[in-house]
């Protein structure tokens, strides 16, 4: 799954420009990247909502106990990976009927957040329990909300590409040829929401997050960190 947003939804994370600055490598724009996605992917869906957002996704190489789902109601737009050990629980709990996959249930969740201030983000993400990883955009009021589960199961991953767009998916080496070293592991247990202004840990809430470099040999500009945890957002 691919989603691609420009600076006026997501403003560029500044640990991932500067690493980008620290050693210069190739990118491609952000139209570019969705079309090598599509390429790559056979059977891809993408899509252009409004003038500033791209997502894209495709059951290629999906995997059978974490697959890959779509889902768009109210103007919230949803991409889902993986599976909800408690989802039948979530859908008593949200009033979903019992034909509710994950991705209906992701968006209610987001919507009890939305509309039930004050309601803490890290209380509705850290109830969904399983593997997974969700791109979440709200067109109404140009919101993005992303996040994963607490043992990365699900990979996630994010970059800045040449055209300073913020993509995330759940492919490394198609954001490494895009986004150069301004490139990084999206980190478990975290979410990242521009309402809030950012990345926070919602097993830790109240634990700083912060960047260290990383060395030359790795594919990553840097690693983030939940402080005070051993929360380390890097592939095995």
């Amino acid at each position: 799954m691919l989603g691609v947003f420009s600076s006026s939804i997501v403003s560029p994370p500044e640990e991932l420009v500067a690493a980008g600055s620290r050693t210069p490598s190739p990118k491609i724009t952000s139209d570019a990247l969705v079309n090598r996605f599509v390429q790559r992917n056979s059977s891809a869906i993408s899509m252009q909502i409004g003038d500033f957002v791209q997502l894209a996704y495709s059951h290629s190489n999906e995997s059978a106990v974490l697959p890959r789902s779509f889902a768009v109601k109210d103007d919230i737009f949803c991409l889902f990976e993986g599976s909800l050990d408690n989802l039948g629980s979530l859908r008593q709990q949200y009033g979903l009927a019992k034909s509710a996959n994950e991705v209906m249930l992701v968006i209610e969740a987001y919507k009890a957040l939305r509309d039930r201030a004050p309601y803490p983000p890290n209380h509705v993400v850290g109830h969904l329990e399983g593997n997974f990883a969700f791109i979440v955009f709200d067109k109404s009021t140009s919101t993005l909300f992303v996040a994963t589960d607490q043992v990365g199961k699900v990979p996630l991953y994010w970059g800045i590409t040449a055209d300073g767009y913020v993509a995330f998916a759940n492919d490394a080496d198609l954001l490494k040829g895009a986004c150069g070293k301004s490139l990084a592991s999206f980190p478990q247990g975290c979410f990242y929401s521009t309402t809030v202004g950012g990345l926070r840990s919602y097993e830790n809430p109240k634990n700083k997050i912060t960047a260290v470099p990383a060395t030359e040999e790795e594919i990553w500009g840097a690693k983030f960190m939940v402080e005070g945890s051993a929360v380390v957002a890097a592939t095995e």
